[in-house]
């Protein structure tokens, strides 16, 4: 994946982009590998020389990919390990938004984590965005409470929260709407508190669940996550 601002310039060989072209695709000059333009179109790439500190590359762009799914996640800040594996394969998957807030449950530490006063959460999404060879990236936000998300999601959105204790239905058994944009709330590693759970349901959200285990926060936004798609037919 590149921004427009890379594609005219050489490539550096420090680059991780470089040794993944050089020794995991094995390009030698005159090869084409898969590209994409972040937020833009995918097309091909052409490995023209590899110097001595770079690689010169040249790009043929195609057309854009379809829009990603129209599906909110607000998530209770986790620790920055599990923050990283979030963004990277919900990313893959194709979520439009990512919203890390702070809960009464959560961890303050988390929100000063280098993952997001460096920027590195962007190249976990890169990361997710190029598994899934797709160049659109999701919205990210972090810091906010449930309050200041809330008031931001899209009109008209199906509202869901995933609470192991308050959720009388499952997940995999709500109806859904051909074309209706959803929200899903998952809270922090301790859960929601009395505080929250009664502003999610201020908010219009429903409670649903998983089942009877307890999944970890990153395998619960997957899962999660797949039976969405699979349950509206986002693909």
């Amino acid at each position: 994946m590149f921004r427009s601002s890379e594609v005219e310039l050489p490539l550096p060989r420090r680059d991780p982009r470089a040794q993944h072209i050089l020794t995991v695709l094995r390009r030698r000059p005159g090869d084409t590998f898969d590209a994409g333009l972040v937020n833009g179109p995918r097309g091909k790439g052409t490995l023209v020389a590899v110097e001595e500190e770079r690689l010169r590359i040249t790009f043929s762009w195609g057309e854009s990919p379809p829009p990603l799914n129209p599906l909110t996640l607000v998530i209770g800040l986790p620790r920055p390990q599990t923050a990283r594996d979030i963004l990277r394969e919900a990313t893959a998957l194709g979520v439009a938004a990512l919203h890390f807030i702070r809960t009464e449950k959560g961890e303050a530490s988390y929100a000063r984590s280098t993952l997001w006063t460096s920027g590195a959460w962007e190249e976990c999404v890169i990361s997710g965005a190029a598994q899934a060879f797709c160049t659109r990236l999701p919205e990210v936000s972090h810091g906010r409470t449930l309050a200041e998300v809330m008031a931001t999601l899209p009109a008209g959105s199906a509202r869901l929260a995933l609470d192991n204790y308050e959720s009388p239905a499952a997940l995999s058994r709500t109806p859904a709407v051909a074309g209706q944009p959803v929200a899903l709330a998952l809270g922090a590693e301790r859960g929601w508190s009395a505080n929250e759970r009664a502003q999610l349901r201020t908010g219009r959200f429903a409670f649903v669940h998983l089942g009877g285990r307890v999944l970890r926060t990153e395998t619960a936004c997957i899962a999660a996550v797949a039976l969405l798609k699979a349950q509206r037919g986002w693909i």
